[in-house]
């Protein structure tokens, strides 16, 4: 069988292409121009079980075409295509034009549930990226070394219940807050854009506070917690919650001191890494049951 991998940014599309290469799987690489790293190029280059076509992120017909001269009947898509990217970018054929015209909302699982279905329609399916990654799945409890204290668990539960609302909704999957408060949440600038957001407010309101000798001091504690969820239905398809060491080092710039993730549902990149550098720094990341 040769799969097809419909490649967006980051390391997500290596580990899938790595996963199944070990399996002796061919792949044929859709790369995106606007998203896929050059670095694929490479292992194409190195490995005669790996070709790789580039494509603009609007040309769904060339994507179909490419697919099916390769004899592809299965793909994944790995990898995150920015939202902004999609909904401003993008310079669609006319058989993305028309899709994005028949489209009921301008959401990004709407219009990647509308892909994957022409996809179907032309005789490719689309797997769970998650298909050749399972192991890289977060297992229920305290990855950690330290435990969330008393003070981060009232975060993640406050945090879970906004985050899952949100998520509801199709805006944004991450939550961060200080104090049962709600600093920041996800839009379409992704996850570590928001923590870094939350990280800058807390250090103006730090600096307004200081600024002026007369102040009150804040109430708001400034250790920050980060809550990711999954969407409610989440389509492994095309959108798995993914958290690795930028993330990690994103929180350390702004302060966050716990990472709420849900078990089963997001994909631990580099977990070895990405866990010493939280234990080092003093984060506690927890995967709590959806």
């Amino acid at each position: 069988m040769k799969l097809g991998l419909i490649a967006g940014n980051g390391r997500f599309p290596f580990l899938l292409l790595d996963a199944a290469r070990a399996q002796d799987t061919e792949v044929v690489v859709a790369a995106i121009k606007e998203e896929t790293d050059p670095e694929i190029d490479r292992r194409a280059e190195t490995d005669a079980g790996i070709t790789v076509h580039w494509l603009s992120l609007g040309e769904l017909s060339r994507l179909i075409d490419t697919f099916q001269k390769a004899g592809v009947t299965k793909a994944v898509m790995a990898g995150q295509v920015k939202h902004k990217q999609i909904f401003s970018s993008i310079r669609p054929d006319w058989r993305l034009a028309k899709l994005l015209l028949n489209l009921r909302t301008r959401s990004t699982d709407a219009l990647l549930g509308a892909i994957a279905k022409v996809l179907n329609d032309e005789g490719i399916e689309l797997m769970s990226s998650t298909s050749y990654l399972e192991p890289l799945l977060a297992a229920e409890g305290v990855l950690t070394v330290r435990k969330p204290d008393n003070e981060e668990r009232l975060n993640i539960e406050y945090g879970l219940s906004v985050a899952r609302s949100l998520a509801g909704f199709d805006i944004g999957q991450t939550v961060v807050v200080a104090a049962q408060a709600c600093v920041a949440v996800e839009a379409m600038e992704g996850t570590d854009a928001t923590i870094e957001r939350a990280g800058n407010l807390m250090r103006s309101l730090d600096d307004s506070v200081h600024g002026d000798a007369a102040a009150e001091p804040s109430t708001l504690a400034r250790r920050l917690t980060v809550v990711k969820v999954a969407k409610p239905n989440q389509d492994l398809r095309f959108d798995v919650p993914v958290i690795g060491i930028a993330t990690v080092d994103t929180m350390i710039r702004a302060g966050a001191t716990c990472l709420s993730i849900e078990a089963g549902r997001t994909l631990l990149f580099d977990r070895e890494s990405l866990l010493k550098r939280a234990s080092d720094a003093g984060i506690t990341i927890v995967a709590v049951p959806r």
